[in-house]
């Protein structure tokens, strides 16, 4: 695998998560470089491990992987959205939406990169690919791309804050439906 074809699929596996990290930094109230960090290390660490994972369950469970993990994303970033939304409608006002807890970022981190499970049983099936250098540019492409979108939604966040909350449950949820019609060969 050459480096420009990893480079895309860094890219390309990066998307979900910088979409989802513009959303992060959407509900977040106050940012910094720190939470920027922590956003880009769960992102580009699952990145990073999930391809190792799937590279070693090998081609042997290709079929189950690639069966469910549409929908497993879809469940999780549905879920995710649907919360953020119903706390954008909400009246009462509170600063979970912004959440870097534990449980928040693993939920948001695991739904950002199951495709990238499937990517590394696909590469047990290459002899072509170095797997560290492989999983070790997927992650630093995750961990660049997610920092900047959190950035990137909080300077949107600031200004419009409620609306922003709304989109970005919107968001969340297009990006679960989007991976289930991939899946099915049904988007463009």
């Amino acid at each position: 695998m050459s480096i420009t074809e990893l480079f895309i699929l860094a890219v390309g596996l990066s998307m979900d998560a910088f979409a989802v990290s513009i959303c992060k930094g959407l509900s977040m109230k106050k940012l910094s470089l720190k939470n920027m960090c922590i956003v880009g290390l769960w992102f580009g660490g699952f990145q990073a491990l999930m391809p190792t994972l799937g590279y070693f369950l090998g081609s042997a469970f290709a079929d189950v992987v690639n069966s469910v993990s549409h929908w497993i994303a879809f469940a999780l970033l549905a879920l995710i959205g649907i919360n953020m939304i119903r706390e954008a409608l909400s009246k009462e006002t509170d600063d979970t939406d912004g959440s870097l807890s534990f449980k928040v970022m693993l939920i948001m981190a695991i739904a950002t990169s199951i495709d990238a499970l499937a990517v590394g049983v696909g590469f047990a099936m290459l002899e072509s690919v170095n797997i560290p250098m492989a999983v070790t540019f997927i992650g630093v492409t995750t961990f660049v791309l997610s920092s900047v979108g959190v950035k990137v939604g909080s300077v949107f966040g600031d200004k419009y804050r409620s609306r922003a909350e709304l989109s970005g449950g919107v968001i969340l949820i297009a990006i679960g439906i989007k991976i289930v019609l991939e899946h099915y060969g049904l988007w463009f």
